[in-house]
């Protein structure tokens, strides 16, 4: 999945936006996706190293068996590593991180 299809799949409800905060250049491909009204973060995407990941708030017991089951899933870049998740998007299903999408939205 691309950058752009990521994007959508996160601007699945009308409280969503995206937004591009960070002005340093090289964080400037990186997008927040944030509900509308409260303006909290629910998703960060981003590339490190020239691969797109994203990171999403998970319950932490959840969180515990995502990263034991799949080994795409590490503990999130730059984030609490308790409460979000780092989700390497070329290597889980489009099902995978819609329902991990929809689940931070619904956290946050």
């Amino acid at each position: 999945m691309d950058k752009q299809k990521l994007i959508q799949l996160c601007l699945f409800n009308d409280d969503t936006i995206e937004t591009y905060p960070f002005k340093e250049e090289r964080y400037s491909k990186t997008v927040v996706m944030r509900h509308k009204k409260s303006k909290k973060w629910f998703a960060l995407i981003f590339y490190l190293e020239d691969k797109l990941y994203i990171n999403l708030k998970c319950n932490p017991a959840d969180a515990a068996i995502l990263k034991d089951e799949y080994p795409f899933i590490t503990p999130a870049w730059h984030m609490n590593k308790k409460h979000w998740i780092k989700v390497d998007v070329e290597k889980a299903t489009k099902d995978l991180l819609d329902a991990l999408i929809r689940t931070s939205f619904d956290l946050t």
